[in-house]
């Protein structure tokens, strides 16, 4: 499910003039490049309403003051607020894109009028796109990046896929070409405005930027050079087959729906089960796979109730948990681990809903099958054959929407570096999806290759991006002031690129107020590279990263 509140991006010769220089002088000579401060530009702000660009006409390029451009968001939260009140002047270029003729990719670009860094940052999109990612591209802009964002060629909110009727060329923008066109022309525009391309580039992204990010790295491999893939929702077409899989199994009939209301005992059953395998009981699940929850624990003995599960109600329940699966049993898309239920961002927003038809996986799931793969509005989801859907979905758009190509050896080739993330309380997508593409890559390369470039952060109690009991904050959003690369991720793939320090545990935060920082903080634990994990030491404040090892994970 293409799903992600925090949007993140492509093919570009202009690959960092500093790698070459590293080559030859070694990172400390980068380093010293990066600090020093950028030339005057190379060009005046509006005069950049002249320029040619392929298939893409500028349609406004114009000076921003400090402070001035206001949330776009219909509902801005106090992160997103204090990011754009922190914005620095900057040029705003506004472009449209037609790489096709019925393409209408909507591109914007931000470039500081002081204190440019020398790197470009590309934003990714959440669901179905249909938007520019404002606010992450106010994060990248106050922390001195030029950046760019995309709608992907449509507009509309980000679970509405009724443009995709009738208009191939539209999803194939979605699918890849758009965050390619994207970063294609934003570094044309960065060449044009400070005279020179940034000397690095990077994306970082959640959910479909995720997928988008993997995209970038599996079909561009020189368009950046270092990636962020949050959640990625990579194997688009088997993701949103298993959205259909969910609906069927818990609104087959009334019987089966679990309401909303039964999540809180669910959640506390979960963790009777499971919590203290860790050895800290605070319920966070380290590793759901070492949970050995049984659903039947919860069947009524006597009436229905909040407090318990109904027998159709249990089986609907492993269905969920046990994945996505054709009429011979053989496996189509993993299932959600236990853990991840209750909340905000559970199970009552992302697969049950409030009530039957309102989850955003019936939404997902309608919106891909109904309008992407059998072009027919209003189509039933609950009553297709999960055979045939995903067949129907592979054969005609898997090339298009799927980023599951294990070959990252010319993104490795080119310098590139990845880092992955992927929470395990994340109600959107499995995050056992995100382990299974990280095995495919360590399987087509070998584990030393892949550990030359590429990191794995498996984040307990966080929920789809973000959000969720664990310490869920790690730089991954951007909302954030940037940190430094032990508790930032988008810092840790930057100093891998640049000075070649490999990223090892990252710290993240839990705030007592997700949305205030300045609340305090309520506890950090390490996050370990996959396949370790962080294990109490047995003695120490619980609260206290200091007080965990990564050890070899998975007892």
């Amino acid at each position: 499910m293409p799903f992600d509140q925090q949007p993140l991006a492509a093919f570009v010769a202009v690959k960092s003039s500093s790698r070459r220089i590293c080559f030859v002088f070694g990172a400390a000579l980068v380093s010293l490049i990066l600090a020093a401060p950028p030339a005057a530009s190379a060009a005046s702000c509006e005069s950049l309403r002249q320029l040619k660009l392929e298939h893409t006409t500028v349609v406004s390029a114009q000076e921003v003051a400090a402070g001035s451009f206001s949330n776009p968001s219909p509902q801005p939260n106090p992160l997103e607020n204090a990011n754009f009140a922190a914005m620095p002047a900057f040029c705003r270029v506004v472009l449209q894109g037609k790489p096709s003729p019925d393409s209408d990719l909507k591109i914007e670009v931000w470039l500081p009028l002081s204190g440019w860094n020398g790197r470009y940052r590309g934003q990714g999109n959440g669901g179905f796109a249909g938007s520019i990612a404002y606010a992450a591209m106010a994060g990248a802009l106050s922390a001195g990046y030029a950046t760019a964002g995309t709608n992907t060629g449509h507009d509309g909110v980000a679970t509405d896929a009724t443009w995709a009727v009738g208009h191939p060329e539209k999803v194939v923008d979605f699918g890849f070409r758009g965050i390619h066109e994207m970063t294609l022309r934003a570094k044309e525009v960065v060449q044009a405005f400070y005279g020179h391309g940034p000397q690095h580039s990077y994306f970082a992204s959640c959910s479909d930027g995720g997928r988008e990010a993997l995209m970038e790295a599996q079909r561009f491999p020189r368009d950046y050079d270092g990636i962020v893939a949050g959640a990625p929702a990579n194997f688009w077409t088997h993701l949103v087959t298993a959205a259909a899989w969910d609906m069927q199994a818990t609104e087959k009939d009334s019987a089966s729906y679990i309401p909303a209301s039964k999540m809180p005992a669910l959640d506390a059953a979960v963790n009777a089960a499971c919590d203290s395998k860790d050895g800290v009981s605070d319920g966070i699940l380290n590793d759901p796979r070492e949970c050995r929850f049984d659903p039947a624990t919860l069947l009524c003995k006597g009436a229905d109730s909040d407090s318990c599960l109904t027998a159709a109600q249990v089986a609907a329940l492993r269905k969920i948990y046990e994945g996505t699966h054709d009429s011979k049993g053989r496996a189509i898309f993993p299932g959600f681990p236990p853990g991840g239920e209750a909340g905000p961002g559970g199970w009552s927003l992302w697969i049950t809903g409030k009530s039957p038809g309102t989850s955003l996986q019936y939404l997902f799931g309608t919106g891909f099958f109904a309008d992407m793969v059998f072009e027919q509005p209003g189509l039933d989801v609950h009553k297709i054959d999960i055979d045939k859907a995903v067949a129907a979905a592979d054969q005609k758009l898997e090339r298009v929407l799927n980023a599951t190509d294990p070959n990252l050896k010319p993104f490795q080739s080119g310098g590139g570096k990845l880092i992955l993330y992927h929470g395990w309380n994340d109600a959107a997508i499995p995050a056992l999806s995100t382990i299974q593409y990280y095995d495919h890559v360590v399987s087509a390369m070998s584990k030393r290759q892949a550990d030359a470039f590429m990191r794995l952060y498996m984040v307990p109690g966080l929920q789809h991006c973000g959000g969720g009991p664990g310490a869920n904050s790690f730089g991954q959003l951007a909302l954030f002031p940037p940190a430094d690369a032990q508790h930032d991720v988008q810092k840790a793939v930057e100093q891998w690129v640049e000075t070649g320090a490999a990223p090892s545990e990252i710290i993240a935060t839990k705030y007592a107020d997700d949305l205030n920082p300045r609340q305090g903080v309520k506890m950090t634990r390490p996050l370990c590279p996959y396949p370790l994990a962080a294990r109490y030491k047995g003695t120490g404040d619980t609260a206290d990263a200091a007080s965990f090892e990564c050890t070899g994970g998975r007892k």
